[in-house]
């Protein structure tokens, strides 16, 4: 009987050992839902900032609308303002309100990743195991399925704000464009519909950018066939299609699909219509199309983020305008080497610096450098203070990836031992730069530039350095 337990016992130890591992293995990143919690609430007080700015401003510049055509017509002034601004009143009204009852139905434009959030967060209500026995995990999971709803409520009420700002505005420019005296404040208000659409496509885009702890998280959940199910069943694209109906994924989508017209089907079709207008005609349309399709090509180059034709502007669009302070910066360091000499060895310029993007083509910006000594030779390396400097550059595109690049710097270039030294304003030499730089992609996140510049103050640095300057940078 002894043995018998002993033999049970010793049996059940693997099993245990196994179980916890798969435990450990298939658990999401505490820090999971706290980022999720965190985004959500960040993007809604973005969302709730900009909607808020943008009624603001319409109400002001309807109002100048309505100052200025009633000079010119008090009835029609009247007719068009007095309602509209009422109703702007009134969305800003609900915009400070309690969010409207979250809807689970697809309003407006799909949010892919928001819909997958809701889902992965769905997905671990039903499957608490793995999130773990930390304390308060089922907290934090309720409080983030929170965040996200009151998000997605925020973003449906910020796409009917943005449509009625989009109808509204070609409303006025239908009633208005008879008067030619307000042709520019009409423009401010195409101008404010335009950059509030782009901006929320530009809080969404940020807002899609994973954290580690996320793509873990995300990662693990997709290994998991309950979770494709889960997905199949609850997932607002799939709810599009007529998935949750039945299961069979591959087959329920084909039934779903069966009423929807084919591309050979549209190109039977097409043929049919022309079929009797012979070669010539046929060769006609296909040009056409071919131009059609090209235009709209190009159309979609120049404006990537629209996503309505309605939202097309009718002025030259700032592509920076929408980025905040922090997105226009860009952080990088560059490498330059100067052989020895009879006035200082081997050295090595390390600098770092810090860029700000005034428009997608130019980029200014300041930086410092530190000039470290490596010796005479391999046979006489030591490592010793060269000098520093200070830097000011600027970056434009000229074509392609070559840029046209300059600055002014000034330069200690007298070997120090201590920072007292460096006080000395006599010491320092100044150096104006101007040349060509070349940049290439390294990764997605780290890109590179080659620079060829000339020193037009070579003959005044003490001493005399190079008048040719080579770079190599990297750009985060």
């Amino acid at each position: 009987m002894i043995i018998r337990i002993a033999i049970l016992f010793a049996l059940s130890l693997p099993v245990k050992a196994q179980d916890s591992l798969v435990t450990r293995t298939t658990q999401v990143p505490r820090k999971y839902l706290h980022q999720i919690d965190h985004k959500s609430r960040q993007l809604e007080k973005q969302v709730d900032k900009r909607t808020a700015r943008a009624l603001d401003r319409m109400m002001r510049q309807e109002k100048k609308l309505q100052e200025k055509l009633s000079k010119i017509d008090s009835l029609a002034a009247k007719n068009i303002f007095s309602k509209s601004i009422d109703s702007l009143g009134s969305l800003k009204t609900k915009l400070r309100s309690k969010t409207a009852k979250y809807e689970k139905a697809l309003n407006g434009q799909y949010f892919g990743y928001l819909d997958t959030l809701q889902n992965s967060l769905g997905f671990l209500k039903d499957s608490k195991e793995l999130l773990g026995k930390a304390k308060g995990a089922e907290e934090k999971l309720k409080g983030s399925m929170e965040s996200v709803k009151q998000l997605q409520s925020k973003l449906q009420q910020a796409e009917q704000i943005k449509q009625y700002i989009r109808e509204r505005r070609q409303l006025l420019k239908a009633q208005l464009s008879q008067y030619t005296g307000l042709t520019k404040d009409l423009q401010k208000i195409n101008k404010e519909a335009y950059y509030y659409a782009q901006q929320l496509n530009e809080y969404k885009s940020v807002f899609q950018d994973r954290k580690k702890a996320e793509a873990k998280a995300m990662e693990l959940l997709q290994k998991l066939p309950a979770y494709k199910d889960f997905l199949q069943r609850n997932s607002q694209l799939a709810s599009l299609f007529n998935l949750s109906a039945g299961g069979g994924g591959s087959e329920n989508l084909e039934q779903s699909l069966a009423g929807l017209q084919t591309r050979t089907q549209v190109e039977q079709l097409i043929q049919q219509r022309i079929g009797s207008a012979g070669p010539a005609g046929r060769q006609a349309v296909s040009q056409q199309m071919q131009a059609a399709r090209s235009q709209f090509d190009e159309l979609k180059k120049n404006f990537p983020d629209l996503d309505n034709a309605a939202d097309m502007p009718d002025f030259k669009p700032k592509e920076m305008k929408t980025k905040s302070f922090l997105q226009r910066l860009e952080f990088g360091t560059n490498l330059q080497f100067q052989r020895s000499s009879q006035y200082f060895p081997t050295t090595g310029d390390v600098a770092g610096q810090v860029g700000y993007k005034y428009n997608k083509n130019g980029i200014v910006g300041v930086g410092a450098s530190y000039k470290v000594g490596l010796g005479t030779g391999f046979d006489n390396i030591r490592i010793s203070h060269q000098g520093v400097g200070l830097r000011s550059f600027a970056d434009y595109k000229l074509k392609g990836t070559f840029f046209v690049n300059g600055g002014f710097e000034y330069n200690y270039n007298i070997p120090f031992t201590s920072a007292t030294q460096l006080y000395n304003p006599k010491s320092w030499t100044r150096s104006a730069l101007l040349g060509i730089s070349k940049k290439y992609k390294i990764n997605n996140k780290l890109k590179g530039n080659l620079m060829l510049l000339f020193d037009f103050l070579y003959n005044q640095q003490v001493p005399r350095t190079d008048p040719i300057k080579f770079r190599v940078g990297y750009n985060f």
